[in-house]
């Protein structure tokens, strides 16, 4: 966690105390603000918004150590050191068990000391964001770089060179192709020290995504019961990964093109403005010219983004790396489930550089899994495959077979296809969408542009 967005609140009754630890304080780069009684502190912890509060223990009507309780109650997030000029080890002890994280006697030693016990806490915090964001992530290891750059050697100069810049970049494919992996790779070689977050646009409700990407006080909302960090205090000094941008809500864009363009932004129901450096990645398989034209995505934002685009291709495009992916995902596989199965074979290989691979390598992971489960002899079962390929095959010659004058007009295969799957669905629309492979606001959209609601 930076220094620059690390809000610290002062606590006191002698205003010469104040003034002089704010400013120890400032000048170490610190976002700092005061109060002189345990009153004002209530006040300014709901507009301020600090990260740490240093608290005279002995101040009339609320003491340090009652600021403590009520604080820890409502905002179990902020962390405390409290100050006093009567040390003792009772006092000491029951700080530290209602939740203090250092105790310091006035007067100081040195500004070293007061500095050394706050940089302790921004660790701290920093520990204890890390440990969220890793809860919340599968962690998955990256692959070596001749597997996931296989067959895409643009691609990784493209990528080496804007690793260690803190440029936005938009990563464009298909499906499959290893968006969230070059993103990682990203990450991983800009030498950034934060955490790498990670946000499906396109997973996430619509009421929900503000909340997600900013967090919220408590009582924002119904249901918010506690103060939340959004994602972009979690990747505070990291990186911020926006996938499936092109599901995102026009509400939320409006607020990202903000934090983009001001580097700043405010919690769900709070005022309190926020800074972060976090770097953006954003990831999308969709067309945005389209989205922009059918104004489902803003201009303005789509420019903010494309500040690197990269682009991956289709697997179809490099089939010299399908040999390469498909042997490193066998081993890491098998692995997983714990069969020990042989390698791949050159037969094994040409199967499967035959197929098109429209899922592109989370399609290839599915079918070795497969193929792994129900191996025999440590020998992998193909068979699936083939079938598969044949399949494909088949219907591509019959596609050749088709008159060009009975084709008709790709929006009103859309539209047909629309209304087929209302009716399968009986006019359900989550089922709609999956049945369709579209997300459920991308439904809305059309049913609105075809003239099909109510």
């Amino acid at each position: 966690m930076s220094k620059i967005s690390f809000r610290i609140l002062i606590v006191d009754d002698e205003v010469s105390l104040t003034i002089l630890l704010s400013r120890i304080l400032k000048d170490a780069g610190y976002d700092v603000d005061t109060a002189l009684s345990g009153e004002e502190a209530r006040d300014k912890i709901k507009s301020f918004a600090p990260n740490l509060v240093i608290s005279d223990l002995k101040m009339p009507g609320i003491s340090g150590l009652d600021l403590l309780k009520e604080t820890k109650r409502e905002y179990p997030e902020i962390d405390f050191i409290l100050l006093t000029a009567y040390a003792t080890v009772e006092n000491a002890v029951e700080a530290m068990k209602e939740g203090a994280l250092d105790y310091l006697v006035k007067p100081l030693k040195s500004p070293e000391e007061l500095r050394v016990a706050v940089s302790k806490v921004v660790e701290h915090q920093g520990l204890i964001a890390a440990r969220q964001v890793l809860k919340e992530q599968i962690a998955e290891d990256l692959p070596p770089s001749e597997v996931l750059f296989a067959g895409m050697e643009n691609v990784k100069r493209e990528v080496l060179d804007v690793a260690p810049t803190n440029a936005t970049v938009l990563l464009l494919g298909e499906s499959g192709t290893g968006k969230s992996l070059i993103a990682k790779a990203i990450h991983h070689l800009s030498g950034a020290k934060g955490a790498f977050v990670c946000l499906n646009c396109g997973a996430i409700p619509e009421n929900l995504i503000e909340s997600e990407l900013f967090g919220h006080e408590k009582g924002a909302f119904t249901g918010a019961i506690k103060t939340k960090r959004g994602k972009f205090e979690l990747a505070q000094d990291g990186t911020i990964f926006l996938d499936e941008i092109g599901e995102m809500p026009l509400s939320a864009q409006t607020k990202l093109l903000r934090v983009l363009q001001e580097r700043n932004f405010e919690r769900v129901g709070g005022t309190t403005v926020l800074k972060t450096n976090a770097r953006i990645i954003a990831a999308t398989n969709q067309d945005l010219s389209r989205a922009i034209e059918e104004k489902r995505f803003r201009q303005d934002l789509y420019y903010r983004l494309s500040v690197f685009p990269i682009t991956l291709p289709p697997l179809r495009e490099r089939k010299n790396a399908i040999g390469i992916i498909a042997q490193y995902l066998v081993k890491i596989i098998s692995a997983k489930i714990g069969k020990k199965v042989i390698p791949l074979t050159n037969e094994d290989i040409e199967v499967l550089v035959s197929y098109d691979w429209p899922g592109n390598v989370r399609e290839l992971y599915n079918v070795l899994e497969r193929a792994i489960i129900l191996s025999r002899r440590d020998k992998i079962f193909l068979p699936p495959l083939l079938e598969k390929t044949i399949s494909r095959e088949s219907e591509v010659q019959n596609d050749k077979l088709i008159d060009i004058s009975l084709l008709k007009p790709l929006k009103d295969l859309e539209k047909e296809a629309i209304i087929a799957a209302l009716k399968k669905t009986g006019g359900h629309r989550r089922k709609t969408a999956e049945l369709l492979g579209i997300s459920v606001r991308t439904l809305q959209y059309k049913i609105k542009q075809y003239g099909l609601s109510d």
